[in-house]
Order: structure tokens, then sequence, then C-alpha cells
């Protein structure tokens, strides 16, 4: 299933986001472990989820581009196929909106919990 959509967003940026997530996420386990290093991992992390979400954003206008391109050399096109490209093109920027949150999420619990 997450592969079936992983595909379908598109693979050139689905994948990478996909691997954003899991960087991010042993980054910010990596920052529960080490104390020391929390305002470095914080700004990583933060850095990491900012380019996922403008990633998936880039993914989505390169898509429409293309989508708009294909309807205007077929011509009319149907509901369901306009609906269907839509959903296509917003696979990308929800993953990356999806990524942002969890990065927010791990940099919020890691200040609650930082030190001074």
């Amino acid at each position: 299933m997450l592969f079936d959509r992983l595909n379908e967003g598109g693979p050139f940026f689905m994948y990478p986001l996909f691997f954003i997530l899991i960087l991010l996420i042993i980054l910010i386990v990596k920052a529960f472990l080490q104390k020391g290093l929390a305002d470095k991992n914080i700004s990583l992390i933060s850095s990491i989820a900012l380019f996922a979400i403008v990633w998936g954003f880039l993914g989505q206008i390169i898509g429409l581009i293309g989508a708009f391109d294909a309807i205007e050399s077929y011509g009319e096109v149907s509901a369901e196929m306009l609906a269907g490209g839509l959903k296509v093109a917003s696979l990308a920027p929800v993953f990356g909106m999806f990524i942002f949150l969890v990065g927010r999420l791990g940099i919020i619990i890691l200040t609650w919990i930082k030190k001074d």
C-alpha cells in the first residue's frame, strides 16, 4: 500500500521524501540519545523538514505543469481524469507536509526536554 502510493505520486519526488522521513526519524532518535548537541540537531532537523515540504511542493508544481501540457495537447478532459491528476499531484506535497510535521514535533519535544 505504501509503495503503491509512492509510485503513484511520482517516484522521482516520493522516494527521496521517503528517505528524508527515515533520515529525520534517525536524527530525532539520535538527538534524544545525545544530550550535548541538541542545538545542532534541532537546526539540522528543522532544515531537513523544511526541505521536505519544499521538495513536495516542487513535485506538485512540476506534475501540474506536465498535466496542463497534456490537457492542452489532448483538448477536452473528463472530470474523472482531471480529479485523478489532481490527486496524484497532491500526494507529494501531502507527504512533504507530513514529514515537516514529524520534524516539527521532534523539535518541539527536543526543545521541551532540553536542559540549558
